[in-house]
């Protein structure tokens, strides 16, 4: 324990908490209810970053923790701070992000009175219920410790979601001088499945003929463990978006295209073992445009931290809960060695479906490809918008986490800019890409001031098609009127511009790659605007 010199308040004591989790970077807007947390945020070593907006915070926190693997933290006004972050909450909820929200309430005797007292609400613990791990109030400063130590543990050895917890604003103010700070506090590792569950999923793979891998997100940071079982199995390995780079995008194994496509389907259903890691099996990944045809008709393994995802969506054979990494080591070797042949053969004709998709959708994979192949070690980070949906059919991505968005699950708009902020805060000296339209741009325009004051070189790639051009789209294919589709689009280059930003115009695809390299080389952020790319071809 680390003894405490000087007077502190609960406040003080949670920043340096916080610095014995190896937690770097706060993002947050100070107010009249956080003040405290900030005295002791002076001198810490910790890193503050302001957005515009605490949706923005959250967003930058989600984006922080997929390029780091580190849980983004935010600091979070009571009242409205809350309902602002919810959404970004939501999407990091949905794809299983740690993420830790620190907030005030209002004072023991003020809390949820109905009087009317600055921020207040009637519950604010319950709103937030539904899109965290756990929502906790902490009474005492003697609850702080317990409740970090507790929110960690949901991080390092369960399914990671955000938690929230609160500090009500006397709890805040109150002395914590007689509470020592722990100098390495207890940390959990992540769960092994059963040793006998191991040696039943050994059996089945090993009696298979044509093993298949499916990859989820909770399958990325264990990428060499799951390589190593694809190639002494001779599996191809068919990766959601979450999992996209799990494979190179070289490998024969490797199949990028969504089971969403019917390429993919078919061999999914060709397969007789199928070996599910850390994947919910949503709708997102393997139904996307609902049509009810993505079925395992074979035996399905599915391994997974969540017991209750398990037992969603798709029955298995044989489930096993755990860590995927720790599963995998213990898994492959007791894997038979198998010649490679048919493995890659199935994978390549899976991946030959990418031929017959749109169009727009095969030039928006070229753009793709060409940002790879220009930056191969960047982040690329995804709002929902053409170019994205165009990647989450069949992009590969060049690393590990090297390609997320917000476009399944949660489906958010306004998560490319501040995300790619926050993995730019996380991976320093990667290159980080946002993929950005123009309308999901306005949802978090005024973080373009971010960027800059956070000193960040993200490049922005954004696609101006003057409105919400897939929904209109959409709306007309259902002999809808499309209303609301055409909005006013204001001058995004030079409002980007007038933040600091490099901007820049990308009128042909040959253009692109000496473009994205004068973009790397830059040490402020800059934005490439697009336009009319997704009929083009390379000259």
């Amino acid at each position: 324990m680390t003894e405490n010199p000087q007077p502190q308040s609960t406040g003080v004591y949670l920043t340096r908490l916080l610095k014995t989790y190896g937690v770097e970077v706060v993002f947050g807007i100070p107010g009249v209810h956080t003040v405290e947390l900030y005295r002791g945020l002076d001198g810490s070593g910790l890193r503050h970053v302001t957005p515009r907006h605490e949706q923005g915070a959250g967003f930058m926190a989600d984006g922080y923790a997929r390029a780091c693997g580190k849980p983004g933290v935010c600091f979070i006004i009571s009242g409205p701070g809350m309902t602002n972050i919810v959404t970004a909450m939501g999407q990091a909820y949905g794809d299983s992000i740690p993420m830790l929200v620190i907030s005030t309430v209002n004072a023991h005797g003020r809390m949820g009175s109905g009087e009317g007292w600055l921020h207040e609400l009637p519950n604010q613990s319950a709103l937030v219920a539904g899109v965290s791990a756990f929502s906790r109030t902490v009474h005492r400063p003697e609850e702080l410790a317990p409740a970090l130590a507790q929110a960690f543990a949901i991080f390092d050895s369960a399914r990671p979601r955000p938690v929230h917890i609160e500090l009500p604003i006397n709890v805040m103010l109150a002395d914590a001088s007689h509470l020592a700070v722990p100098a390495d506090p207890p940390r959990l590792r992540r769960p092994a499945p059963a040793v006998e569950g191991i040696a039943a999923a050994a059996t089945l793979l090993n009696g298979s003929k044509t093993p298949l891998i499916l990859a989820g997100g909770g399958a990325v940071q264990s990428a060499e463990r799951l390589q190593a079982l694809a190639e002494t199995l001779d599996a191809p390995v068919v990766m959601t978006t979450n999992a996209r780079g799990s494979l190179p995008p070289d490998h024969p194994l490797g199949v990028s295209l969504t089971a969403s496509m019917p390429q993919t389907r078919a061999l999914v259903a060709a397969a007789d073992v199928v070996l599910a890691l850390g994947t919910e099996l949503g709708p997102t990944d393997y139904d996307f445009y609902e049509d009810g045809g993505f079925a395992i008709p074979g035996k399905l393994i599915r391994i997974d931290i969540d017991p209750a995802q398990i037992m969603r969506s798709h029955m298995p054979s044989l489930g096993l809960v755990g860590d995927v990494g720790e599963a995998l080591a213990q898994l492959t070797p007791l894997i038979a060695q198998r010649l490679s042949g048919s493995g890659s053969d199935r994978a390549r004709i899976a991946n030959g479906g990418s031929a017959d998709l749109p169009r727009p959708m095969r030039a928006g994979l070229q753009i793709l490809d060409l940002i790879r192949k220009t930056l191969p070690d960047a982040l690329i980070v995804g709002d929902s918008t053409q170019l994205v949906y165009a990647g989450n059919t069949a992009f590969a991505a060049s690393v590990p986490g090297g390609y997320f968005n917000s476009a399944t699950g949660f489906g958010t708009l306004g998560y490319g800019l501040p995300a790619a902020i926050g993995a730019a805060l996380g991976a320093p000296g990667r290159p980080v890409v946002a993929l950005v339209g123009d309308g999901g741009l306005q949802f978090t325009l005024a973080e373009l001031a971010s960027a800059v004051e956070a000193q960040v070189p993200v490049i922005m790639i954004l696609h101006d098609n003057s409105g919400y051009g897939e929904i209109k789209s959409y709306m007309q294919s259902l002999g809808i009127t499309p209303l609301g589709v055409d909005i006013l689009t204001p001058d995004l280059a030079g409002i980007a511009q007038a933040s600091g930003w490099r901007t820049d115009r990308v009128d042909a695809l040959d253009n692109l790659v000496p473009k994205l390299q004068t973009a790397a080389g830059q040490d402020r952020p800059s934005l490439l605007v697009i336009r009319d790319l997704f009929g083009q071809d390379l000259a």
